[in-house]
């Protein structure tokens, strides 16, 4: 078919194909005839873990526009850059590059120690540099799975690259709005990230379910013990010390002492509670749905959102651990970074926990989305009428 006007990325040629009739031979065939899909999916795996690094890049120019902006444009007598809301921007613009590149290292460690489970990590990375998540907006399960896969490295780092360009955009105030300085082009250009490589709403079930069924066998397993406790005595007696130590408020137990660096141990300690608090609510709502959670998308969304802050958190305390324990020049900066990242998202996840846990109006709250949006629905558009009566 013809080229397609798009929003953006227009240097990328995008039509329609049709096909009629097609044969393909046998020696041109991808894999095993009926495995098309696990050949797509390895594709898009890659594909997403490619998009954090190159979110990462694109962040780090957009940063330097809107610096040097900020460091020459005078207000009120100042440089702009001098005032307290500009510093904010700036601090969080760099926070969120910081961010989406350590998950792109860190999959990238991964994969070249030939670990190949890796599609959770891809996801993330791909959702958090296009726009950033719900949890990263304002503010898991503790299995390994959450931190061995690109998925989740895709989500945040396309969430993140939006929400910098759009500050940037800010900061330049209406000379962003324009075409000259080039930053309007590259906020078209990352919309699509959201999108293509499998939507982040999508890839955001994805993370969650796939956190689930790993915790759900760990829970089947105990299921499978209580049926023979008196062989199974020391798993069930070591997995109930942990659950009512959490439940507590004590913990499992569970310390990154002498894992990170000793000047990161206050946010070593924040993400451990943060674990803590997300295993405890994971365990609780698997319990309570069993497999219709596959069915609860307005939970696991914010289940998706919490497992991405966790994550952000493990990269940023593993990245921050070896610049100071090399003791290079940008050590104590990323300890900075780090640190104010760990604290935020250790308090978005408590909020976030909290509410899921005990909060009778989180329920009523998915309960009126339905009923909005079906009533959306049936009335084609916005239902509410005009107060003046026109």
């Amino acid at each position: 078919g013809p080229p397609e006007k798009k929003m953006g990325i227009k240097a990328s040629n995008t039509a329609e194909v049709h096909f009629d009739g097609v044969r393909v031979p046998s020696e041109n065939v991808l894999g095993k005839v009926g495995g098309g899909f696990k050949v797509a999916m390895h594709i898009l795996n890659n594909g997403r873990f490619g998009m954090a690094a190159a979110l990462a890049g694109t962040m780090k120019g957009i940063i330097a526009k809107a610096v040097d902006h900020a460091a020459n444009r005078t207000q009120f007598g100042e440089k702009i850059h001098n005032f307290g809301l500009i510093q904010e921007k700036l601090a969080r613009m760099a926070m969120l590059q910081y961010v989406t590149e350590s998950m792109a290292y860190m999959v990238s460690a991964n994969m070249d120690q030939g670990s190949t489970d890796f599609q959770i990590e891809a996801a993330i990375s791909k959702i958090f540099g296009s726009v950033r998540s719900q949890a990263c907006r304002e503010g898991e399960p503790s299995s390994e799975a959450w931190h061995q896969n690109p998925s989740y490295v895709a989500l945040c780092s396309q969430e993140a690259a939006w929400k910098v360009t759009d500050e940037c955009i800010q900061i330049m105030g209406g000379m962003g709005f324009m075409k000259e300085p080039g930053v309007e082009r590259v906020l078209r250009d990352l919309r699509i990230f959201r999108i293509f490589e499998g939507t982040n709403d999508i890839l955001r079930l994805f993370v969650a379910l796939q956190g689930c069924m790993n915790k759900g066998k760990q829970l089947s397993g105990l299921g499978s013990a209580l049926k023979n406790p008196f062989e199974n005595a020391g798993l069930l007696l070591g997995e109930a010390g942990k659950q009512l130590r959490r439940r507590a408020g004590l913990g499992s137990g569970l310390s990154l002492n002498g894992i990170i660096h000793q000047e990161l141990s206050r946010s070593g300690e924040l993400a451990v509670q943060a674990l803590e608090q997300f295993a405890t609510v994971v365990e609780a709502k698997l319990i309570k749905h069993k497999k219709g959670i596959v069915n609860e998308q307005f939970l696991l969304q914010r289940l998706a959102d919490n497992a991405i802050d966790l994550y952000a958190m493990v990269v940023v305390l593993s990245r921050a651990s070896k610049s100071l324990g090399e003791g290079l020049p940008t050590a104590q900066h990323e300890k900075m970074l780090c640190d104010s990242w760990c604290i935020e998202a250790a308090a978005r996840i408590r909020d976030s926990v909290a509410a899921l846990q005990a909060d009778p109006h989180q329920q009523e709250l998915f309960r009126n989305f339905r009923s909005i949006s079906s009533a959306l629905v049936e009335q084609g558009g916005v239902v509410t009428r005009n107060p003046l009566g026109f």
